[in-house]
């Protein structure tokens, strides 16, 4: 039997939404689409229209980015009739969705950049609002999402810029099918593509399934009704994910139908505060809900996630303790109040606050806590139950509060099912592991640690096993071990600093100590990292070391709090300069305002990278989220939900480099963690959720060597590979490869000696999987068809921070002074580098020919000065190459890369590339030369431009 081919999957999925409900309807071209997107608005807005007035209503359309698109569609609307009348109108119908038009489509052809042509359509009152892309069995999905990505480049925005418009995209190869929102280019990441699934969360992966389920028209326009969340922070289009829909759809049928409460079990990343303030919304609209509060805990909140809440209601988070705001709010028509726990305890107990509260107490009332297993175990909680008579109250955790893990507190031993009741819907770690919503982890317990006599990374005896005493936990001797251990394992496990770190300790005073050990060390010139602290200086802030539970009841409510460690204040102070001096910033602790704010801008500071190793007690070990940040040190003792939500801060999913959140555990936590994953998933899933151990990446490299060695023993087999088959076949299985050894790299363990493939053999093999990547590149910009297309090559695994021009100018100023045979190893050397660095490839061949030109036998007294007069030459001779055998103007083309230089992108480019020819050319021969030129001012701008500042 053959494999089903793209054409056979298109015919049987459009036949099965034919099916459904949806009309088959003929489109080929724009004007098609807009013939019938005129029918299909008179229809639904039960009007007629004159080709004036559909114009205006273009006019409407035809503006602004995806994201002020997507918000126009869910408005209202009007024109002006050519007769002087209004006519009011909508696009769609988001509050009786399943009264919208459906129609599906194929093939429509649009003419932009390129030609393309879509798959399948599926149009809601005539607007594209879904698009399907599909791949033969045996494709990867990837391609599917790059080939959407190309779409979007060439032709999306062209005439009257309909498929802007677009919401979702559906991608699937007949075996797996998934979906995802409609984004600006840069925002598009594969990994931010999702299957749908049940209820249970059972993947529902197969096309014909897909189909039935997501795709049927009510359910479709649902999702894009109400299940489309615009985040106006990022302006980014957010589609929820299946568990978030279902404990959504929970909770609203629990309002409607009873007054009992709930709670959602969601394991930490996978989107709890997006789920419940989505929950918020849409139950702020059932007609007997007086109010809906959202209430989140200010100690959780960082720089992002407040700007969000405040542009969804201005103010409502602040970081001060404004409760006149707040009681403001709840008297008047305000439906939705998003607010502090902190401020709702004082709305509620403050007497002066009575005549506006009193009226609400017998209203209807929902309350929804985010993060639920932290704050809602003392008097607050029972305070609002008991004041509010007709309430309903949800709680959102990752690592709901069981018996086995319940602190004790005034009030008992508390649960999270006693204070919320049942559990609505549950998505627990090992279901987002599986789906790839969530990365592994993988632990390392480091302790009595020795390293082998050749290892650069001389640290040992750290002891570690069993000690249970502060003096010899905090000694200084200790410490500064696991600061040299730090300091040698760093750029290992974060990839040379490609990704950033946090370091979580048992005290404040071991805080203190760590920072003046790697302040020290830094200014002996031993590392170069940036490091920052934050503590509270409230003398509450401490850790219960027996019970192993932070207790996090400090109050950054007050202008100076309470009680407070004045040796812990002067000691954030001094910390607090060094910062100010990195970052030419002006933090204090003079109130507590200031140092919401110091909070604020290290929690952006961590996630835009400029800070690599954050140490902390209790911060930002819940509640925080940065993509960036892969691996935790821990010197703590952690247990149940602390261990869970501190190790889940590094498995946040960003690009395939992160392949796992890195856990250094320089404590006896081995048991501690196995009795946490039994807890929050199930005894049997350590191996879901942990990494496997170094030697069994060991035997699987093993493996994936072999099976390269099959099809290419020589790295000059590839060479010699006779088809686009067989080049698919190396690609994929060097990338097996790759990937293993991406894994490999971050355990400290590893080394080249230990694989049968040398560290040569490695970058020679990779210079030639990433030829093939550009030659597909290539084609792909002429639209040549090529089964390597069909590939996702995860050039995100070959690229190196730490390489860039400088580095190779530092390694040129070294062939002054070396001899012949020194230099032809240097030669070599640069040579590897420039090959296995896929942004330094094109520079490659000029580099080597400055080597070979003026450093080879040489006699020159400046390598720097020498090569900056070469490249200005050999830029100067490319540029003028491109002008003469183009027939171009200089000036013109001058404009053009100036202007994609500093913009990115440069509005109507193929016309000013029109304009800069020397002699007009017909539409056949600049439907050739246009694309070609553009491909030389690129690679132009990629060889001399790119890097160079490095």
């Amino acid at each position: 039997m053959t494999h089903q081919s793209e054409a056979t999957l298109e015919k049987k999925l459009i036949d099965q939404l034919n099916g459904l409900g949806y009309k088959r309807v003929e489109i080929r071209s724009e004007s098609d689409l807009l013939d019938n997107l005129k029918q299909q608005f008179e229809v639904h807005n039960e009007v007629k229209l004159s080709d004036q007035e559909f114009k205006r209503v273009l006019n409407i359309l035809n503006k602004g980015s995806v994201f002020e698109r997507a918000k126009l569609l869910r408005q209202k609307h009007f024109i002006e009739q050519d007769n002087g009348d209004i006519l009011y109108f909508d696009f769609l119908n988001t509050t009786a969705w399943c009264k919208n038009q459906f129609q599906v489509t194929n093939q429509i052809t649009i003419d932009g950049k390129y030609q393309n042509r879509y798959d399948v359509t599926i149009l809601i009152n005539g607007l594209p609002i879904t698009q399907i892309e599909l791949k033969r069995r045996g494709c990867e999905m990837a391609e599917a999402h790059r080939q959407i990505l190309r779409y979007k480049s060439h032709s999306f925005a062209s005439g009257s810029g309909l498929f802007q418009l677009v919401q979702l995209f559906v991608i699937s190869n007949g075996v797996n099918t998934k979906y995802f929102a409609n984004n600006r280019l840069r925002a598009l990441n594969f990994k931010q593509t999702f299957f749908w699934a049940k209820e249970d969360n059972t993947k529902i992966s197969q096309l014909t399934a897909f189909a039935e389920t997501f795709l049927e028209p009510c359910h479709l326009s649902k999702m894009i009704s109400k299940y489309i969340v615009l985040a106006e922070t990022d302006r980014l289009l957010m589609v929820l994910r299946p568990y978030q829909y279902y404990a959504t759809e929970k909770i609203i049928k629990r309002v409607e139908e009873s007054n009992k409460n709930g709670y959602i079990w969601h394991t930490t990343g996978s989107g709890k505060t997006l789920t419940s303030f989505k929950a918020s919304q849409l139950i702020k609209d059932l007609p007997e809900v007086n109010k809906v509060v959202f209430v989140v805990d200010r100690r959780d909140l960082d720089y992002q996630t407040t700007k969000e809440f405040n542009n969804f209601s201005d103010g409502s988070v602040d970081g001060t303790d404004n409760t006149k705001a707040l009681v403001r709010q709840f008297g008047d028509d305000t439906k939705l109040i998003v607010t502090t726990i902190q401020k709702l305890n004082n709305a509620i107990s403050n007497k002066r606050y009575a005549k506006v509260m009193a009226p609400l107490q017998e209203k209807k009332m929902v309350f929804i806590f985010d993060e639920c297993h932290r704050s809602q175990f003392g008097e607050t909680h029972k305070r609002i139950k008991a004041y509010f008579k007709n309430v309903q109250m949800f709680g959102f955790t990752g690592t709901p509060i069981f018996a086995e893990n319940a602190v004790k507190n005034q009030l008992g031993r508390r649960t999270t099912k006693e204070l919320f009741g049942e559990c609505l819907h549950k998505y627990v770690i090992t279901d987002a592991i599986r789906d790839e919503n969530v990365l592994k982890f993988s632990v390392e317990y480091i302790g009595r640690y020795k390293r082998k006599a050749e290892s650069s990374l001389n640290f040992v005896d750290i002891e570690v096993e069993d000690i249970d005493t502060k003096e010899v936990l905090e000694s200084e001797d200790r410490l500064e071990k696991i600061v040299n251990y730090i300091i040698a394992s760093h750029p290992v496990k974060t990839h040379n600093e490609e990704f950033t770190a946090m370091l979580c300790v048992s005290s404040i005073d071991a805080v203190k100590k760590y920072y003046e050990i790697f302040k020290q060390k830094k200014e002996a010139g031993l590392h170069d990292l940036r490091i920052a602290t934050i503590f509270s200086y409230d003398s509450n802030q401490e850790v219960d070391e027996a019970d192993g539970i932070t207790t996090l009841e400090y109050n950054m409510a007050a202008e100076e709090p309470a009680s407070y460690n004045s040796n812990n204040r002067k000691a954030l102070d001094a910390y607090l300069d060094d910062y100010n001096a990195e970052f030419k910033t002006q933090y204090s602790t003079k109130s507590s305002q200031d140092f919401y704010n110091y909070y604020n801008d290290v929690s952006k500071r961590v996630k835009n990278k400029e800070i690599d190793l954050l140490i902390v007690v209790n911060m930002f070990l819940t509640g925080f989220d940065s993509k960036p940040l892969n691996t935790l040190y821990v010197d703590k003792n952690l247990r149940h939900h602390g261990l869970i939500q501190a190790f889940s801060r590094t498995n946040r999913i960003l690009n395939s480099k992160k392949s796992h959140g890195n856990i250094i555990v320089f404590r006896n936590l081995k048991e501690a963690t196995d009795d946490a994953i039994a807890l929050f998933s199930n005894k049997d899933a350590r191996e879901t959720i942990l990494m496997e151990p170094y030697e069994d990446y060991l035997d699987a490299f093993v493996e994936a060597y072999k099976n390269l060695k099959e099809i290419t023993p020589t790295v000059d087999s590839v060479n010699g590979l006779a088809s686009e088959i067989e080049e698919e076949q190396f690609v994929k299985r060097f990338r097996a490869l790759m990937r293993i050894i991406n894994a490999l790299s971050t355990f400290s363990d590893f080394s080249f000696d230990d694989l049968e493939m040398d560290k040569q053999d490695f970058e020679d093999y990779k210079s030639k999987y990433l030829d093939l990547y550009e030659k597909t590149r290539q084609d792909s910009e002429t639209e040549k068809a090529s089964i390597l297309n069909d590939v996702d090559f995860e050039v995100e695994l070959i690229h190196k921070d730490n390489i860039n021009v400088a580095y190779i100018l530092n390694l040129l100023e070294q062939f002054t002074d070396s001899t012949e045979e020194e230099q032809e190893q240097k030669r070599k050397k640069i040579s590897d580098l420039l090959s296995g660095d896929l942004e330094l490839r094109s520079k490659k061949e000029l580099i080597e020919k400055f080597i070979d030109q003026h450093l080879i036998n040489g006699d020159i007294t400046s390598v720097q000065d020498a090569f900056e007069l070469y490249w200005s030459e050999q830029q100067k001779k490319a540029f003028q190459a491109i002008c003469e055998e183009e027939n171009l103007n200089p000036t013109k083309v001058e404009s053009i890369i100036e202007e994609k230089i500093y913009t990115n992108e440069v509005p109507e480019l193929r016309e000013k590339v029109r304009k800069s020819m020397e002699q007009e050319q017909s539409i056949l021969v600049r439907r050739k030369s246009i694309p070609r030129i553009i491909s030389k001012i690129n690679n132009f701008i990629q060889t001399f431009i790119e890097g160079m500042a490095a």
